[in-house]
């Protein structure tokens, strides 16, 4: 302490006080969290699948990628996730041009309006999607047109999920770029199409390549979206291993194509980190405020309404007509299917409890998950911000710098690796004393959170890497604690940032289906899970349960967006 207030007194800032001790007793929850119950599973079902009486079988590879059918699964798994993304960034971009520059009535609301789908559970979208373009949808009603048996309803039903991606990631972006620099190249006799991509696109670029990775990554592992729509027709990676894990038992072949997504998904978060580096680079930007104008002339206009149009037909519309559907009853509308789903089975039920169960199972796992989230997530943050060694050995702080950049990347797995592998690795490795949890209730809380903790990280990062070092340095050479100075000084500032990443830690919790499809028991369905296996049944009351269920899912969700937005005021920042 005498030390740390001379430092001060000669004018020199103190040596951080939290050094590597701080740092690793920070990280030791959320490695010891994803070891036991990301690691360990997935290492237990990729190890079964290889190897044969102890010995690895590295030779399933080549068998398994040989097939022609798996060769077929990969091509069509990069194929529509390649297309998604494009079809995405056509349709989107000029969503994120208005949303920058135009300053229109009720543009608050609809960017919220937009962000809905995003937060949405992939099960509601697949079906919302059913409902409009399905057997039976609105387009088949109207004009005998079904979608849910091509390709176009998957790629549709994507771009629908991921237009707030690229609104919120390049339109925040965009809303910052001083226009005077364009302006600037049109003064100097360029036109208005060659100022855009000389000046703006370059600017633009990494965003837009950030953007189209985050799209292709979930469209890649893309899993409920295409196992509604999809049918036995098409199939990605993540529906294959479900296929191949549920319906076949043959692991050998799960492990290998978990292990091909794996390396895939790795190489997609690499790409995706150097051009988060690169949009780190020095650009001149100004308040959003100032960019942002009234639409002038026909031509903007024009884009404002086109724009308009397709949030309308592509966003509105489909979660309009699974409303719809959900009143829908055999003897006209009612609420039919809503009163039913209080009643236990039926004989044309799927349950052996009353479906409306699966709302309250839902609301008490997302509590818990966004908890066990919160924990892991901050403390992960928490350390990430730590300042960095200011002496020691070189050697050492390389290494530690490694360390943190490897734990970083770690924390960002959960979204990449199948989700179909962890739940199913979660039932045959949790099966023995001391981590006997295959009946435990936390089992599908645990399993939920591993989704919700990159949520956490991801939000409370930047707040907590904007809060000023010298106040922590303040407080500790005043003699707080690491403890009291979290409590003084970092809660104080972040305590929004943190009732934001609750609420996205319970609303991807809620939508989590890929791993809970596995582990949640029959009598506890979650949401996503009764749907899923209320669609798998044929009968009129099965889909309008759905239906009902869906919907349900559906205002959960988005109240808890809008939540988020009272929270934290859309400022353009282009982060969720």
């Amino acid at each position: 302490m005498v030390l740390a207030r001379s430092e001060v007194v000669r004018g020199r800032r103190p040596r951080p006080v939290r050094g590597t001790a701080a740092r690793l007793g920070l990280m030791a929850v959320p490695l010891a969290f994803f070891a036991l119950f990301f690691a360990y599973p997935v290492v237990a079902i990729v190890g079964r699948g290889l190897t044969d009486g102890g010995q690895w079988q590295l030779g399933r590879f080549g068998a398994v990628l040989s097939d022609p059918d798996i060769v077929q699964v990969l091509w069509f798994t990069v194929w529509q996730a390649a297309a998604s993304t494009g079809l995405t960034l056509l349709i989107a971009l000029p969503g994120a041009y208005v949303f920058a520059r135009f300053d229109f009535p009720g543009k608050q609301v609809l960017r919220a309006v937009v962000a809905v789908p995003f937060v949405l559970p992939t099960v509601v979208v697949g079906s919302a999607f059913l409902a409009l373009a399905g057997r039976g949808g609105l387009l088949d009603e109207l004009w005998g047109l079904r979608l849910d048996t091509s390709v176009w309803a998957i790629l549709l039903a994507h771009v629908f999920f991921n237009y707030a991606v690229v609104v919120r990631t390049v339109g925040g972006l965009w809303a910052q770029l001083d226009p005077r620099q364009e302006e600037a190249a049109r003064m100097l006799g360029a036109g208005r199409f060659a100022a855009w991509r000389r000046v703006t696109l370059p600017a633009l670029g990494p965003a837009v390549a950030a953007a189209a990775l985050m799209v292709f990554l979930f469209t890649f592992t893309s899993f409920g979206v295409v196992q509604i729509l999809g049918g036995p027709t098409f199939a990605t990676l993540e529906v294959e291993i479900y296929r191949q894990t549920a319906e076949f038992l043959d692991l050998p072949t799960a492990a290998v194509l978990t292990m091909v997504q794996f390396a895939a998904v790795l190489g997609v978060l690499a790409v995706h980190a150097w051009t988060v580096r690169r949009r780190e680079t020095a650009l001149r930007l100004v308040p959003a405020s100032q960019t942002a104008h009234r639409p002038r002339g026909r031509g903007q206009w024009t884009l404002l309404w086109a724009t308009l149009a397709v949030i309308t037909v592509l966003l509105i519309v489909p979660l309009l007509v699974l409303v719809e559907r959900s009143f829908a009853g055999p003897d006209g509308y009612g609420a039919v299917f809503y009163t039913s789903l209080r009643s236990a089975a039926s004989a044309d039920s799927t349950f052996a409890v009353a479906p409306l169960d699966a709302l309250w199972n839902s609301l008490t796992y997302g509590a818990a998950a966004t908890a066990i989230a919160l924990v892991v997530g901050g403390l992960a943050a928490a350390a990430l911000t730590l300042p960095r060694l200011s002496r020691g050995p070189s050697g050492r702080t390389a290494l530690v710098s490694r360390f943190v950049r490897g734990f970083d990347a770690l924390l960002m797995l959960p979204l990449g690796v199948s989700a179909v592998t962890v739940g199913f690795g979660f039932l045959i490795s949790l099966d023995t004393p001391p981590l006997d949890l295959r009946a435990s209730w936390w089992l599908v809380a645990l399993a939920q959170a591993l989704v919700g903790v990159p949520f956490v990280v991801r939000t409370m990062l930047p707040v907590l890497r904007a809060v000023d070092g010298r106040l922590r340095e303040a407080a500790a050479v005043l003699g707080a604690s690491p403890w009291r100075v979290w409590r003084e000084v970092d809660l104080p500032m972040v305590r929004r940032a943190l009732l934001i990443a609750a609420g996205f830690a319970f609303a991807v919790s809620l939508g989590e289906f890929g791993a809970t499809v596995f582990i949640a028991r029959p009598d506890q369905p979650t949401l996503p899970v009764a749907v899923a296996r209320l669609l798998g049944r044929a009968g009129e009351l099965n889909y309008g349960q759905a239906m009902a269920l869906s919907t349900l899912l559906m205002v959960v969700c988005a109240g808890a967006l809008l939540v988020l937005e009272r929270l934290r005021p859309l400022d353009h920042s282009g982060e969720f």
